[in-house]
C-alpha cells in the first residue's frame, strides 16, 4: 500500500515550479551578496573566518577570487532556474554553498544550512525534466510525471523544519513573551512601537509563533483548511521578513507552497500549455534503490540530529552544544562579553589581549557569547604567540545574559582554553552549568 502510493506517478509540475523558484531565490541570495559588501564584511575583511570546528582549513580565496567564487555561483543559480546543464549546476551550486556555510559562523542562519540540504534533494530529484533548457536540447529527456515520492520528501523535509521549531519554542523564555517581547521592541517601527509594547499584543505573536510552526504543515495537507493554511503562510512570511529581515527564508519557506497543492492545480497556475500524459506500469517503483538506500537514511538522519541536545549534559539554551543543525530559529535573543587574559607561562607576565588584532568589530560581536566560537579564538591567540616563540596559558573572561536576564559567567575562568580540547559530541566540561536556583554545578 505504502509502496503504490510513494512510488504512484503524477504530474511532475510541482517539482519543475520548485526548480524555477528555488534557482531563482538562489540567484538572488547571491546576487545580493555580490552587491551589498557581504563578502568584503564576512569574507575578505577577517585575517580568518569562524570555520565549523575541524574545517579549519576552509578559509576564503586570497584576493578577487571569492567575487569569482560568487560569480560562478550566480551563474550556477541562474542555470538551474532555467534547467540548463541542471545535474552539472546544481552539483556545482551544492558543493560551492556548502563551501561558504562551512566556511564561516559569524552570520551562521539556519536557511543557510537548509539551502545546503535542499541542495542535495535536488542533485537527486529529476527537475529539468520539463520547462527546461535541457529538455528542449534533449527532447527524450522531456516527461511529464514523476515518482510521488519527489514530492513526498521535500513535504516531509520542511515537516522536520517546522517540527522542531515548534518543539524548542516549549521553554518558559518563549512562553512567556521574554524573547518576542525584545525582539519586537528591537525591530519595531516608531509608529508601532507602543503596540508592540503591550503584553497581550508580544504574547500574541509568541503564541502564534508556536502555533504556526506546530500545525501549519497538517493544515497544507488536509485540503479543507489548505488555502486558509496558504494564506496564514504568506501572512507570517511576510510579517517576518519587514520586521527580522532573515535573507531569503520567508519567500523559501513560501515556495515548498506547491508541494501541497494538487499536481494538476500547479500545472494548471503555472504551466496552463502542459500535456497530460497517463502513467504506464513500466515506470513502476523508479527510484526505489534511491529511496531505500540514501532519501531513508537521509531522513532518518534528519529526524535524529534536532534530538542530540537531550543526550548532552545541560541545557541547550545556555551551552549551545547541540544548537546548530536542529531548527532552533529566531528562538532567544544572547548576548555577552569575553575578554582574554593571556599568561606568559615563561615569565609569567599577565595582559588582556586586544581582539581587534585578529578580529573584525562584527566578529567580536558574534563571538562573544558563543563557547564554540571562544575556544577557536583561544586557539588563535595561542597559535599567534606560539609563532613568537612564547609559550603562553589563554583564560576566558565570559558573561553571557539570555532573553535579557542575569548575565552569567560561561567559561571556567580557571581552565586554559588555548590548551582545552573541544568534544565534537559531549559536553564541554569547561563550559559552567548552572541549577536552577543560579548555582554553578560542580
Amino acid at each position: 500500500m505504502i509502496r503504490q502510493f510513494i512510488y504512484k506517478q503524477i504530474d511532475n509540475s510541482q517539482l519543475v515550479a520548485f526548480r524555477i523558484l528555488f534557482g531563482t531565490l538562489l540567484l538572488w541570495q547571491v546576487v545580493d551578496y555580490l552587491l551589498s559588501g557581504w563578502i568584503r564584511i564576512n569574507l575578505l575583511k577577517p585575517i580568518f573566518t569562524f570555520s565549523h570546528i575541524g574545517m579549519e582549513w576552509l578559509q576564503p580565496l586570497p584576493g578577487n577570487c571569492m567575487y569569482y567564487y560568487f560569480g560562478l555561483m550566480a551563474i550556477a543559480a541562474l542555470f538551474i532556474m532555467i534547467g540548463l546543464y541542471y545535474r552539472i549546476s546544481i552539483v556545482l551550486f551544492t558543493i560551492l554553498w556548502s563551501g561558504i556555510y562551512f566556511m564561516q559562523k559569524t552570520t551562521y542562519n539556519n536557511h543557510h544550512y537548509l539551502i545546503v540540504l535542499l541542495c542535495l534533494l535536488m542533485c537527486l530529484l529529476p527537475a529539468n525534466t520539463y520547462a527546461s533548457v535541457d529538455s528542449k536540447i534533449k527532447p527524450e529527456l522531456k516527461r511529464f510525471t514523476m515518482p510521488a515520492w519527489c514530492s513526498w520528501i521535500m513535504i516531509v523535509q520542511i515537516a522536520i523544519v517546522y517540527f522542531y521549531a515548534s518543539v524548542a519554542k516549549l521553554y518558559s523564555g518563549w512562553l512567556d513573551g521574554s524573547f518576542t517581547k525584545g525582539m519586537l521592541s528591537k525591530h519595531a517601527p516608531d509608529f508601532l512601537k507602543e503596540l508592540y509594547a503591550q503584553e497581550w499584543f508580544y504574547l500574541f505573536i509568541a503564541y502564534a509563533g508556536l502555533a504556526f510552526d506546530f500545525l501549519v504543515v497538517p493544515l497544507l495537507l488536509w485540503k479543507k483548511t489548505r488555502n486558509l493554511a496558504c494564506v496564514a503562510s504568506i501572512i507570517f512570511h511576510i510579517f517576518n521578513k519587514a520586521h527580522l529581515g532573515i535573507g531569503i527564508f520567508p519567500f523559501l519557506a513560501l515556495s515548498f507552497i506547491v508541494f501541497f497543492y494538487p499536481p494538476e492545480k500547479i500545472r494548471k497556475l503555472f504551466f496552463w500549455k502542459k500535456p497530460i500524459e497517463i502513467p504506464t506500469s513500466s515506470q513502476s517503483q523508479e527510484g526505489k534503490m534511491l529511496v531505500r538506500w540514501i532519501l531513508l537514511p537521509y531522513l532518518l538522519l534528519q529526524i535524529v540530529l534536532p534530538l542530540r541536545h537531550y543526550a548532552i549534559k545541560g541545557d541547550v539554551l545556555w551551552t549551545e552544544e547541540g544548537h546548530r543543525l536542529s531548527w532552533r530559529m529566531m528562538l532567544r535573543s544572547r548576548k555577552g562579553t569575553t575578554k582574554f587574559k593571556v599568561v606568559d607561562n615563561t615569565t609569567q607576565k599577565t595582559k588582556i589581549f586586544k581582539l581587534k588584532k585578529i578580529l573584525t568589530p562584527k566578529q567580536i560581536r558574534g563571538m562573544q557569547s558563543k563557547p564554540d566560537m571562544i575556544w577557536q579564538t583561544a586557539q588563535k591567540i595561542r597559535e599567534r604567540y606560539a609563532r613568537m616563540g612564547k609559550d603562553v596559558s589563554v583564560y576566558a573572561d565570559s558573561k553571557v545574559a539570555i532573553n535579557h536576564g542575569e548575565p552569567r559567567i560561561l567559561i571556567n575562568p580557571d581552565i586554559d582554553l588555548g590548551k582545552a580540547k573541544w568534544n565534537y559530541f559531549w559536553h564541554n566540561d569547561w563550559i559552567l552549568l548552572y541549577d536552577k536556583n543560579g548555582n554553578i554545578i560542580h
